[in-house]
């Protein structure tokens, strides 16, 4: 009795392999036709049998069904994570074949990739270009260029994963570049060694050389920093920001940006502390100073907003904006000596104390709309926001004859 249920469980087993081996068969004989449909309408039935499965049939089982989902290039970008699983389930066995689809798969994810970004099509591309590097994972290169697409469409989540998998990778896309100069330009020309060296030898270049390219990494972590910003995430923005920093320290941009949320988190004085650090390391910023006079003037410090504002007309005389403000010190000084006035009382004293904050009072006018005449010698044709103020400034002054000729500029260039 024992001896015929052991032949009975070995005949199971034989008649269990036996039908493993037929369904693989099918889906080998389906795939050789490219008929991939019916392929992967095998698999289940396959795959409910792998726990009986030894290790190599699994193997092959594997190797088989990343051909049926590949299903020679269309099934590529919806099915890659389940290509990409089974091909590393069979990779033992079958290592040399599966790095051979995989190079194809590669090639083609990027053919794709390539020709969307040609075409501008920077989302479409970034995908193709994060697949390739799922292939491939030892071409970091791969997955900077996505993240760099994304940026370029403000898919700023998307992108947001990929620098920060750039970052955990430690990517610094540091390579060597080969360059010769064009005898003909004088220009640099930089290209594979092979290609420079035809350059070289046919004659067309000289000076060749070869160098390490900078890091990326800064501008990676910067990147981190100014999604975390668009997003209003000031927190995670500025322990980004600061890693920015310790990468780059001379950066101002990156000075900039963490002033920038430091005045989203409404503490003027920090973003004035950093601005100036900036200011230190590119002293002839116009916008820079104009950053620093305008928190001047919402602090009331005219006296240091002058300066900045004097600063920025020296280095950008076309700066309209600096000018307006300029003026506005004035006219706020003068402002000041008008509630002064105010406070006054009937005594004689007072009266004199009243004649000369007048006269004062409309020196400050005038040097306000003195700015702006100066400025308007210089630039005729700026923004009519200069003019309107200019009318006003001698509205307050009184002076209603340039006060009309100020207005019919004012029309004339509005085309009324």
């Amino acid at each position: 009795m024992k001896k015929q249920l052991i032949l009975a469980l070995a005949f199971s087993i034989s008649a269990f392999s036996f039908a493993q081996k037929k369904e693989l068969k099918v889906i080998e004989k389906a795939i050789k036709k490219e008929n991939f449909a019916d392929a992967k309408a095998a698999l289940p039935q396959v795959e409910a049998l792998l726990s009986a499965m030894d290790e190599k049939t699994k193997a092959k089982f594997y190797y088989l069904k990343g051909q049926a989902l590949y299903a020679k290039g269309k099934g590529t970008n919806g099915n890659l994570d389940a290509i990409l699983e089974s091909f590393k389930a069979a990779k033992g066995n079958y290592g040399s074949e599966i790095m051979a689809l995989e190079q194809n798969i590669t090639n083609e994810l990027l053919t794709v990739g390539n020709a969307a970004y040609g075409k501008k099509n920077y989302s479409k591309a970034s995908k193709y270009f994060e697949n390739a590097y799922k292939v491939t994972k030892k071409d970091t290169l791969f997955l900077y260029y996505a993240a760099s697409a994304a940026v370029s469409v403000q898919e700023y989540d998307r992108a947001l994963k990929l620098y920060e998998n750039l970052k955990e990778i430690n990517f610094t896309g540091i390579a060597k570049e080969y360059f010769a100069t064009d005898k003909v330009t004088g220009k640099e020309v930089v290209a594979a060694k092979n290609t420079r060296d035809i350059y070289v030898k046919g004659g067309t270049h000289i000076k060749p050389g070869e160098r390490m390219t900078e890091s990326k990494k800064p501008e990676i972590v910067k990147n981190i920093a100014l999604i975390y910003i668009s997003q209003g995430n000031n927190e995670k923005a500025l322990a980004a920001i600061k890693d920015a920093r310790t990468e780059n320290p001379e950066n101002v941009d990156l000075i900039v940006n963490e002033a920038n949320i430091y005045l989203q988190l409404k503490d003027e004085d920090k973003f004035k502390e950093l601005i100036q650090q900036a200011i230190a390391k590119d002293p002839n910023n116009a916008v820079l100073h104009y950053n620093v006079g305008v928190v001047s003037m919402n602090k009331g410090d005219n006296v240091s907003a002058q300066k900045s504002f004097e600063k920025v007309l020296e280095i950008d005389p076309t700066y309209a904006d600096a000018a307006l403000n300029l003026s506005n010190v004035y006219i706020e000084k003068g402002n000041l000596k008008i509630k002064e006035m105010g406070e006054l009382s009937m005594s004689k004293a007072d009266e004199i104390k009243y004649e000369q904050f007048k006269i004062e009072k409309n020196d400050f006018f005038q040097n306000g709309a003195d700015v702006l005449i100066k400025f308007l010698s210089k630039n005729p044709d700026t923004k009519i926001d200069i003019l309107k103020q200019l009318k006003n400034i001698y509205a307050a002054l009184g002076n209603t004859s340039k006060m009309k000729e100020t207005e019919a500029k004012i029309l004339a260039k509005s085309g009324q």
